[in-house]
């Protein structure tokens, strides 16, 4: 674990959600009013099985998916900002991934993530960030409500 070496970066996790969008539109809009750069980050689950042919393939399928929709998000971002995000997958348990890519990479400076507007709460990746160990991190931790509209974020950011 090194010191940070170049641009600040703004860590986005990816998944299907209306609230990664919010959160995807507010990292980049704040990366490139302040000179940043992006890391899109998609945990695919670890592949369940007890045959290692069935295991390989379900892995192979994740990963593929996981990179299509990575370079789909990554055009929407160029297609909007100008900017090209740093893309990564990785697999296992999202809360492990994402703070061992924080500690991983010292550029990663702002964890970005998007909270669900439903009754159900929040979701669970940032019940956990928020609730158990947001004083412990060593980065910031912002959280754009994904009831927020495209207008609103662009005024905030």
């Amino acid at each position: 674990m090194t010191g940070p070496t170049g641009k600040r970066k703004f860590l986005i996790v990816v998944d299907d959600t209306p609230e990664c969008h919010k959160a995807l539109r507010f990292a980049w809009r704040r990366a490139k009013h302040t000179g940043g750069a992006v890391t899109l980050l998609r945990v695919t689950p670890t592949a369940d099985s007890e045959w290692m042919a069935v295991k390989e393939k379900m892995r192979e399928e994740a990963q593929a998916e996981a990179e299509e929709l990575l370079r789909n998000l990554a055009a929407l971002v160029n297609q909007e900002s100008g900017m090209l995000p740093e893309l990564v997958v990785r697999e296992g348990d999202s809360r492990d991934v994402v703070l061992k890519l924080i500690d991983e990479d010292r550029d990663i400076r702002v964890l970005v993530l998007g909270a669900s507007s439903s009754d159900e709460g929040p979701g669970p990746l940032v019940s956990y960030i928020a609730g158990k160990i947001s004083g412990s991190m060593h980065i910031p931790v912002t959280i754009v409500p994904g009831s927020l509209t495209d207008v609103q974020i662009d005024e905030l950011t």
